[in-house]
């Protein structure tokens, strides 16, 4: 077993050390795009992958492409050998007792609704009861929710103790002979915190019921031994642990999983078809594997698999807390030279590297979009998790989640991008003349503005400045009729007909980033005829900015959002 050291096992990732070498001073603006950094804190989504992981694919593809179980020739045998080899390092990675308890999936929401849909859909009737934790990630709401419906079930939700952690004296009150399910995760993917699943398997097991975790965050940061836990399901993804995406594992006790009909038909599920008697099904775990699985997947997760096992874990685990520590007390001391401007989202080191945080006085994307102008990637939003945010009474908030790839000089730069973003002030040109009246030359003048700007971190800027000139609208005037669809962050449109039957809009969000888009949206609608505003090449408008490549997807469509909902205003 090799000794963890840092910086080899960083070497290991091909897109961290590729782009570790861009990093610039946080005074000195970066003049083309291809001088930003790449500072990768967004690993709770998703973790980068290691070159063994890579190669695989690229060797598969190369040397092995063939179905698997299916035939008789070498390169389909070589293929399955290769498939089923990965299962069995699962199996011995979770210390499952047999490869039959190894179920391959997309990812954790596969596993989840596999068993929802075949083991909830045979067992549940109306009024058994399912408990869930208030802090689920929503694939393990929303399956269920569908299954109550459809059963009659109801769904009992634990909350939380002052540790963030699922409260075990509120456990105990909800459980009863009704309870036929628990599934809760090993952990939040926003507060981090190691719930005592040992306990929660134990008491659901005095009252007979079904025990479904979540290790979706868990399983990449400390080892899982679902013999010890007990449990009758554990799930996890192949890319929160440095493997692919679109692989999952369901691990479940044989004996249920034998009883469990088929999630999905197909080939490879089945042992005989007809018309005229009745179709039998395959034996485990290839009853629940209908169809071509992710084949290069599975094989290079077993890479992932063995390049973890290489190292000691203890190693890994004391190096990831050490990051933690150290991240959240820069956090704290930035929060105290700044006025205590942060605010975790409970109190207490967390148990992984993944601190969430949000900041008084600025909203969650306008940060995570700032940061990104750095190269900082980190995450903003309810992070699937709206349940937990209605139960914090937050919309929202931002995440840094840590591997073990990252390093202390990453926080570091990180801590001072944030600190800049947070103290910068600057005024930018005006639009038009007044705030409140974006005129028919606005467009030309914010295409004038941004001629000169090269590097997506001034074109941010620039967009954050031209926000401050967006009046803000009267609170009467954000509801619900005023809301619009799509857009990531809440963003309110207010129509007004001229008497030259020109329109002009006004409109506002809570988040700066999206104030500043509003004005160049605005700049290019404003003052114009329903024909003007279904003529203008907004398309092109976008592409002379430099604004649309550099947003991301949903941001992008909340743009879009907003371009549909004026057009649609103007009929």
């Amino acid at each position: 077993m090799k000794t963890f050291k840092p910086k080899l096992f960083r070497q290991q990732f091909p897109l961290v050390v590729n782009n570790e070498g861009n990093r610039l001073s946080v005074n000195r603006m970066p003049q083309v795009e291809s001088s930003l950094p790449l500072v990768y804190f967004d690993n709770g989504a998703t973790t980068q992958k290691p070159n063994c992981v890579i190669d695989s694919y690229h060797s598969f593809y190369h040397t092995t492409n063939a179905n698997v179980h299916r035939a008789s020739h070498t390169l389909s045998t070589r293929a399955t050998t290769a498939f089923e080899q990965a299962r069995n390092s699962i199996r011995m990675f979770i210390n499952a007792t047999s490869n039959k308890e190894i179920i391959w999936t997309k990812g954790t929401t596969e596993s989840i609704n596999l068993i929802a849909m075949s083991l909830g859909r045979k067992i549940l009737k109306q009024g058994d009861e399912i408990i869930l934790a208030i802090s689920e990630h929503h694939a393990n709401i929303v399956p269920w929710q569908l299954i109550a419906e459809q059963t009659g079930a109801i769904i009992k939700v634990v909350e939380l103790d002052a540790t963030g952690r699922v409260d075990l004296s509120a456990f105990e009150l909800l459980l009863n002979n009704k309870t036929k399910i628990l599934c809760c995760a090993h952990l939040s993917n926003v507060i981090a915190k190691i719930n005592p699943i040992k306990e929660l398997i134990q008491k659901a097991k005095s009252v007979g019921a079904i025990t479904i975790i979540d290790g979706a965050q868990a399983v990449a940061h400390f080892p899982i031994d679902v013999q010890v836990l007990d449990c009758d399901f554990y799930v996890f993804s192949a890319h929160k642990m440095y493997g692919p995406t679109g692989v999952g594992v369901l691990y479940g006790k044989q004996a249920l999983l034998e009883t469990m009909p088929p999630y999905q038909g197909g080939g490879e599920m089945i042992k005989q078809v007809s018309f005229n008697k009745p179709t039998t099904f395959n034996a485990l775990p290839f009853k629940f594997e209908a169809g071509t699985p992710n084949i290069a997947g599975v094989i290079a997760f077993s890479k992932a698999i063995e390049f973890i096992s290489t190292y000691d874990a203890k190693q890994i685990c004391d190096y990831e807390k050490q990051l933690t520590i150290y991240c959240y007390q820069a956090l704290q001391n930035l929060s105290a030279s700044l006025k205590n401007v942060v605010n975790f989202i409970v109190q207490g080191l967390p148990d992984i590297p993944v601190i969430s945080f949000s900041l008084n006085d600025h909203h969650n994307h306008d940060i995570a979009t700032a940061l990104d102008s750095y190269g900082i990637a980190i995450r903003s939003g309810h992070h699937c998790a709206m349940p937990l945010m209605e139960y914090l009474n937050i919309s929202g908030c931002l995440r840094v989640s840590l591997a073990a790839y990252n390093t202390f000089e990453e926080i570091d730069y990180f801590i001072d991008c944030l600190k800049k973003i947070l103290t910068q002030e600057s005024d930018a040109l005006l639009v038009c003349g007044n705030k409140d009246d974006l005129n028919e030359q606005a467009s030309a003048i914010i295409i004038a503005q941004f001629a000169n700007i090269k590097s997506w971190d001034s074109r941010h800027r620039q967009i954050m400045l031209l926000g401050k000139q967006l009046s803000r609208l009267d609170k009467s005037a954000r509801n619900e009729q005023t809301l619009i669809s799509g857009c990531e962050s809440l963003a309110w449109l207010v129509v007004q007909k001229g008497k030259q039957k020109t329109f002009h809009f006004q409109a506002d969000s809570d988040a700066k980033i999206i104030r500043g888009l509003l004005v160049i949206v605005l700049a290019a609608f404003n003052n114009k005829t329903a024909m003007q505003i279904n003529a203008f090449d907004i398309e092109n408008y976008f592409k002379t900015l430099g604004l649309m490549q550099h947003l991301s997807p949903s941001r992008g469509n909340g743009v879009l959002a907003i371009v549909e909902e004026i057009k649609k205003l103007a009929q």
